[in-house]
């Protein structure tokens, strides 16, 4: 007899080579349909004025969402080496990191543009 762990997978098995379980079809669907949710929100936040003043920065968060979510599981990121994890999310935190300081500075500077013109 065999020892199972919770998933039923055998024991022991996979360990050797690295290898994990991938997610069940299940879990792909769901990702799926939340991939279609933000995508939705996406373009809902851009079609309501109240959000205009903030639309960049929520397209950013909604994307890079998905970005996350992508990379996570149809990618297979998550089961993977944490080498890789570094490899996808060091870049997204440094291209995130630029996009918030432009965002401060032009908005800064279009802020402080527009109470000078108003005097």
């Amino acid at each position: 007899m065999t020892a199972r762990d919770e998933r039923g997978n055998v024991m022991g098995q996979g360990t050797e080579t690295g290898q994990h379980a991938h997610p069940t079809a299940d879990v792909y669907i769901r990702v799926f349909f939340v991939l279609g949710i933000l995508t939705l929100l996406e373009v809902g936040v851009f079609y309501v004025p109240a959000f205009h003043p903030v639309l960049v920065p929520v397209l950013l968060v909604l994307s890079a969402a998905k970005f996350t979510l992508v990379v996570m599981f149809y990618m297979h990121l998550k089961a993977d080496s944490r080498f890789f994890t570094f490899l996808f999310g060091a870049p997204l935190m440094l291209a995130v990191a630029v996009m918030m300081a432009l965002m401060f500075i032009f908005y800064g500077t279009l802020t402080l543009r527009g109470a000078a013109g108003a005097g």
